[in-house]
Formats: C-alpha cells, sequence, structure tokens
C-alpha cells in the first residue's frame, strides 16, 4: 500500500519564487553600482539591496516553515494540528461530520479513523492557488489510509452545497483567513448553519483582529443564538510554542469550538 502524501501548506514555488527574487535583485544592485553614477546609483543600489534582503529573508523563512510543516520531517507541525483538531470530534454511530477546506485530506481523514461508524465529507474549491492538492490526491489519500468511511466533492466556503443542519460535526484547518473577505465572521456562520442541533465544530484558523474583528462579541452572539460551550483556545500553547508561532507569524492562531 502507499503512504498518503499530505503534501505542505508551504507550497515549493514560493521558495522558489523567494530565491528568485533575491538572485535578480543581487544581480541589479551590482549592476547599477558598476554602471551608473551619482544621485541615481545610490538610490538604485539602496532600493535593491534592500529587495535583495528582503527576499533573502522571505526564502529562509519559507523553508524554515516548509521544514516544521512537513509530514516527513521532525517536528511534524501540521500532523499535530491535525490530529490536535481531531480530537475535538466524537461522533455518533451513523454520525455525519463535514471539513471544509480539505486541501489534500488530511483533517477528513484523522476525524474519519477516530470515528470509524461515521461518515466524513471533505469538501473544498482546490484552486489554482493550491495547485498540488486536488480531489483525486484526496482519494488516493484516503486510500493509502485504509479509510472507507469518507468521501470528497467540491464547493465554496462562503456558499456551501449542504442543507442547514446536515452535519454532527464540523472541522476546519486555515482555511477562511485565506479567503478574500471584510467579513470572515459571516463565513463561519455559513458554516454552522449545517451543523445539527447538538453537533460539535472545531474551526481552527489565524483569528487575529485585522483579519476577523473583535471576536468576543462574536462568541457571546453565539451564545445568544443558542449556542453552548463556545471557546476560542489559543493554539500557540496547545498545538504549537509560542515562538513558532511568532516566527511562521501564526499568531493569533486559535481553535474555535463548542456545541449548537
Amino acid at each position: 500500500m502507499n503512504k498518503p502524501d499530505y503534501k505542505n501548506w508551504i507550497p515549493k514555488w514560493m521558495f522558489g519564487a523567494f530565491t528568485a527574487g533575491a538572485l535578480i535583485s543581487l544581480i541589479l544592485v551590482i549592476v547599477f553600482a558598476l554602471v551608473l553614477h551619482g544621485a541615481a546609483k545610490v538610490v538604485l543600489v539602496i532600493l535593491f539591496a534592500l529587495a535583495f534582503l528582503l527576499c533573502l529573508i522571505s526564502d529562509i523563512w519559507s523553508v524554515f516553515a516548509y521544514k516544521k510543516f512537513s509530514y516527513n520531517g521532525k517536528r511534524k507541525l501540521s500532523k499535530s494540528i491535525i490530529d490536535g483538531i481531531a480530537e475535538y470530534v466524537d461522533l455518533p454511530d451513523g454520525g455525519t461530520a463535514l471539513d471544509i477546506g480539505c486541501g489534500s485530506g488530511a483533517l477528513a481523514i484523522a476525524v474519519a479513523k477516530k470515528n470509524p461508524n461515521a461518515s466524513v465529507i471533505g469538501c473544498d474549491r482546490w484552486g489554482k492557488e493550491y495547485k498540488e492538492f486536488s480531489k483525486l490526491l484526496c482519494k488516493e489519500n484516503a486510500i493509502a489510509e485504509g479509510c472507507e468511511n469518507i468521501s470528497f466533492q467540491k464547493g465554496d466556503a462562503t456558499k456551501l452545497p449542504f442543507e442547514n443542519e446536515s452535519f454532527d460535526a464540523v472541522v476546519s484547518n486555515y482555511v477562511y483567513h485565506n479567503i478574500p473577505s471584510t467579513d470572515r465572521q459571516a463565513i463561519l456562520l455559513e458554516t454552522l448553519r449545517t451543523l445539527k442541533k447538538g453537533g460539535t465544530f472545531a474551526l481552527h484558523d489565524i483569528f487575529s483582529k485585522n483579519k476577523y474583528g473583535d471576536m468576543k462579541p462574536f462568541l457571546q452572539k453565539l451564545r445568544d443564538m443558542g449556542y453552548e460551550k463556545v471557546e476560542l483556545i489559543d493554539t500557540a500553547d496547545k498545538f504549537m510554542s509560542p515562538n513558532e508561532a511568532k516566527i511562521m507569524m501564526l499568531s493569533g492562531s486559535a481553535l474555535l469550538c463548542g456545541i449548537k
């Protein structure tokens, strides 16, 4: 049996692009330093020297993050996060769960394996920005994991193709902050409308104020709507170290969880 391939949340093209940017900027610094004279030389050399440093730092960061998130590396941070979210989901026999933005299928498969007598659907738009992820890859990973209680389908998180109260649990991992939106709290509500009464949710994302606004009123709104045990748990202490969260710009990562 083949091993699953969950890819990496940091795409390889990212550090390729930063490396190319650093090399081009360095070449231009050298060319301008040798060819130009006067104020134009100083300005352009400084400008492209700064561009070189920015690309170099970004390149180092992307390689560092890639190694941290790799399923084949030592840290396996992505696996720690996936397993940590799945622990929150206990489905009844015959129950159903939805993973929104399933990517390569990792979280959906983890939930399905933890709840073998339930059914799980992984949903994603599989956009070109993450072209390494696909529905076919999800299916292949499920087969590699020997996971049969799972299926995958295309769908948009901003307008899910499911009826109200369809699932006993809904989960997601680092999805909504990637969606261009001025109201990500509305996307959360779109997710939660698919949850059955008494169902559980575990939604992991970067819930920083600049991405989501003030989450405290939103948590109270959910409680006023009848949701129970609504929590926003800082995962810099739970799934990763504070230093990892800071270095990889994941400060604000938290798990929004509760019961409907």
